[in-house]
């Protein structure tokens, strides 16, 4: 499915439940996918049924976590934050936004703009991680499904 250069880091996680256009069952559950930060974020709080058995982060990913600390001025939540950056550090290898993906980003775009969406601005972020799971051929599983509409047949966005 992946060229050998591409590792997926197996995350033993624990974390409640999605939700998909389709609900799925734990015999669907996927062999590999990809997780955008909401995930991340949230992974504690979540069932790690409803994940792939190997998941994936983009560096885009691990930029949106590091910037997180630098986001609050409340010491507790900076805390929290940083511990997040620092355990998802310890546990992914992230996935470049390489040539590949820069070509698939070329797809979700004209994707996004044939919907009549915005492209730009916040969702800007989000797109570049869409564009690193279509490269790459993996299920991006996010939080904010609404954040990746219109992506049908570019990228398959499982709500979690």
């Amino acid at each position: 499915m992946h060229p050998p250069s591409t590792r997926v880091a197996s995350a033993t996680i624990s974390t409640p439940a999605s939700t998909r256009t389709r609900p799925r069952v734990a015999e669907q559950r996927r062999a590999q996918g990809l997780l955008d930060t909401s995930v991340i974020i949230d992974l504690e709080r979540l069932d790690p049924t409803r994940l792939p058995v190997e998941s994936a982060v983009t560096a885009i990913t691990m930029a949106e976590l590091a910037a997180g600390p630098h986001a609050t001025d409340d010491a507790g939540e900076r805390a929290r934050r940083q511990d997040r950056l620092q355990r998802a550090e310890a546990v992914f290898d992230p996935l470049p936004f390489d040539a590949e993906a820069s070509r698939a980003y070329g797809r979700v775009y004209a994707a996004v703009i044939a919907a009549g969406r915005k492209a730009r601005g916040a969702r800007a972020v989000d797109l570049l991680i869409a564009a690193v799971a279509c490269s790459k051929g993996l299920p991006l599983y996010t939080r904010n499904p609404d954040d990746f509409q219109a992506l049908d047949g570019v990228v398959e966005i499982i709500a979690v």
